[in-house]
């Protein structure tokens, strides 16, 4: 997800690392991972690394998909092409649909795009510092030190404009990625799929929920009344029980 990285898995890693091999990406950008000049940080670049990031980690077998925020679009486009090869999927709080049917993501969206917003990106942080912080059930959970190691990651104004911003802006201008996942969800109708959400989350409210309920009804659903935005950073042993279920 953005602003976050692999560190926000620590606690499910460490509940499940007698159960299977474990592989926590870090996107290109995000966490301590490089940010080359020129790259491409769109919701599409992510997608396309991602893709072969599993094709390279597995080349082959079956394996448990977890996704988050946008790990969800960036991933779900090589588990629709691939679903033989998913022992199970499990989705915390994302989507795989365009946004623009959903009035109150298109405000934030077209906020998002604004040139102020990406003022407040650049200069004031406001993925981090604003944003990130009004996505939590529990801010609590948040605690100074643990989002000092959120901000450490983005202290230079270019990252945050070339990382975090390109994201924000992707919201509604990588609908063509979101709206095809959308129509290609048929093909998860035989895979195991688990959901967990965090009813609290201010961006991925429960109207998102029902929507993943309609396109997966056979899909398992974990509601977690007082989590936000990170389940597996409010509320892991829920997440370790979920996942330990399939693995």
């Amino acid at each position: 997800g953005t602003p976050t990285w692999s560190l926000d898995w620590r606690h499910v890693l460490a509940g499940l690392q007698d159960r299977a091999r474990l592989i926590a990406l870090d996107h290109l950008g995000f966490g301590l991972s490089d940010r080359p000049a020129g790259a491409d940080y769109t919701p599409h670049g992510h997608a396309r690394r991602t893709a072969l990031a599993l094709d390279t980690l597995v080349p082959s077998g079956k394996l448990h998909l977890v996704v988050h925020d946008f790990g969800g679009p960036f991933a779900l486009g090589w588990a629709l092409a691939n679903p033989d090869r998913l022992a199970s999927l499990t989705i915390l709080n994302s989507w795989m649909w365009s946004l623009r049917s959903d009035p109150k993501m298109v405000r934030m969206a077209k906020l998002a795009q604004s040139w102020w917003f990406r003022w407040l990106y650049r200069y004031a942080n406001a993925s981090q510092r604003l944003i990130m912080p009004s996505a939590y059930g529990d801010r609590s959970k948040l605690t100074p030190h643990l989002h000092a190691q959120y901000l450490r990651c983005f202290d230079r104004r270019d990252d945050r404009e070339r990382v975090l911003y390109a994201l924000a802006y992707g919201l509604l201008g990588a609908d063509d990625l979101y709206a095809g996942l959308w129509d290609r969800r048929s093909a998860l109708q035989d895979v195991p799929v688990q959901l967990v959400w965090g009813l609290r989350d201010s961006a991925f409210g429960p109207q998102c929920l029902e929507r993943w309920r309609q396109a997966l009804p056979h899909a398992s659903v974990t509601v977690l009344a007082g989590a936000g935005h990170w389940p597996q950073e409010e509320a892991p042993e829920a997440v370790v029980r979920v996942l330990g279920g399939v693995l």
